[in-house]
C-alpha cells in the first residue's frame, strides 16, 4: 500500500512544506524575467499576482505546512500580502508612460 492510498491521511499529510513558496517563487521568477526583458508592468503585475497566490495559500493551508510563507499571525500575513498585492498591480496598470512629444 502506498502513501498516498493509506486510510487516514488526509490532504494536510501529502502536501509538501516547500510547495507553497515553491510556487510563489516561480510566478516572482517569471515576472523578474519580464521585467529584465523590458516589459515592467507585466513583470509588476506577475508579482503582484504571487502576492495573491501566496495569500491565498496563507489563507487556506495549514501552519505547519504553509512553511516559510508563515511569518506573522494568518490575519496578519493575509492582510499583508492583499495589501502589497493590490497596491503593485494598482500600480502597475497605472502609471502611463511618457509622451514624447
Amino acid at each position: 500500500m502506498t502513501v498516498l492510498s493509506r486510510p487516514g491521511l488526509d490532504l494536510r499529510n501529502r502536501l509538501p512544506v516547500h510547495l507553497p513558496i515553491g510556487m510563489v517563487a516561480v510566478i516572482v521568477a517569471i515576472g523578474m524575467v519580464r521585467v529584465l526583458t523590458q516589459h515592467w508592468r507585466q513583470g509588476a503585475v506577475l508579482i503582484g499576482g504571487a502576492l495573491l497566490v501566496a495569500a491565498l495559500f496563507r489563507a487556506v493551508v495549514p501552519d505547519d505546512r504553509v512553511g516559510l510563507l508563515a511569518v506573522r499571525s494568518r490575519a496578519i500575513d493575509v492582510l499583508c500580502y492583499l495589501a502589497f498585492a493590490t497596491l503593485m498591480i494598482v500600480v502597475a496598470w497605472t502609471i502611463t508612460p511618457p509622451k514624447l512629444t
